[in-house]
């Protein structure tokens, strides 16, 4: 087996950081090393770290998890680095599975099937995808588990809830943009990777269980306005400006959600923020081909589309698509 790093970035949560490392100690294949990176926390996480018999990267401060991904890839010597949330469990031979994908599928990364822990006879995460809006889907998210995602296939992106990872993509792809901060920091990097000629697979094998939005909450403000701001930084670092009307009418309705959840302000302040910052994203990266990036886009589309009608349409997809068309 490959020798890998598990690295946690961790923020405030020592009960679920001390039940993902009970997990990671249970793996049939073992890591190489265990790091946890914590960003500055002022609970009992860094004792709890250590007893578990984590080593344990401390930060001055809140970095982000964009931040303490990149500050544990640079600590990691292994060919492969295990990006966990700390609100995870894992499967026994979770890591097992992923590298035995990995190396059947000839890939650069491996993503597992995601189930939510409350309930897990229900999806919550497989792979990402990646819409000409600027937003993206986590494939199945909410979804019941079944046939649909019990079959591995090429991806190219990959929740960082739980994945293992080339370590080679951070050094020719670049580090996560920090300037992301959380939320989309995952797909921006994937989508340079994608880019760069790195592809990946979905492993339904290696089975995760994640507690979800365990930081700042579902739908909280926090979350509203990063996503918000973070849509707009995606699309003005990597789309073409004809894509505008793209952009504009996926993200209004993905201002009319957050509308109906009370977040308004949230989603304002964050669409202001990423306004903002737009020149300064557009400037620090070159964008790729239209040609090239454009296909990459419209068969992530394409599937959002296959599985969204496996079910009854979220109505988010339904609208865009009838937009889009």
């Amino acid at each position: 087996m490959e020798q890998v790093t598990a690295i946690i970035p961790n923020w405030n949560r020592a009960g679920m950081l001390g039940r993902a490392l009970d997990s990671l100690r249970r793996q049939t294949a073992p890591c190489a090393r265990v790091l946890v990176v914590d960003n500055g926390s002022t609970d009992s996480s860094r004792a709890v770290a250590a007893a578990a018999g984590a080593e344990v990267l401390s930060l001055p401060s809140n970095l982000g998890f964009a931040g303490a991904v990149n500050r544990g890839v640079e600590a990691a010597l292994t060919p492969w680095v295990w990006i966990l949330n700390n609100d995870v469990e894992l499967h026994p031979r979770c890591l097992e599975s992923l590298l035995e994908a990995a190396s059947a599928w000839n890939a650069a990364f491996a993503a597992p099937r995601v189930r939510q822990l409350a309930n897990p006879s229900r999806i919550d995460a497989s792979y990402d995808l990646l819409a000409r809006s600027g937003c993206s889907w986590r494939a199945g998210c909410g979804f019941p588990d079944g046939p649909l995602f019990a079959e591995a296939r090429l991806i190219q992106f990959a929740p960082m809830t739980a994945a293992v990872i080339r370590r080679e993509i951070f050094m020719q792809s670049g580090p996560l943009d920090e300037s992301f901060g959380s939320y989309l920091e995952d797909i921006e990097f994937f989508l340079r990777a994608s880019l760069s000629g790195f592809a990946g697979v979905y492993a339904p094998a290696a089975i995760v269980y994640h507690h979800g939005s365990a930081t700042v909450g579902a739908w909280s403000g926090t979350m509203v306005e990063l996503l918000a701001r973070n849509q707009v930084l995606l699309a003005a670092k990597h789309f073409p400006a004809a894509w505008w009307w793209r952009v504009l009418a996926g993200q209004l309705l993905w201002g009319a959600l957050a509308t109906r959840r009370g977040r308004l302000a949230a989603w304002l302040r964050g669409k202001w923020r990423g306004l903002r910052d737009a020149p300064r994203a557009r400037r620090s990266f070159p964008r790729a081909p239209r040609e090239t990036l454009e296909p990459l886009l419209i068969s992530c589309e394409r599937e959002i589309q296959r599985l969204q009608q496996s079910t009854r349409p979220e109505p988010y997809w339904r609208f865009y698509f009838a937009v889009a068309r």
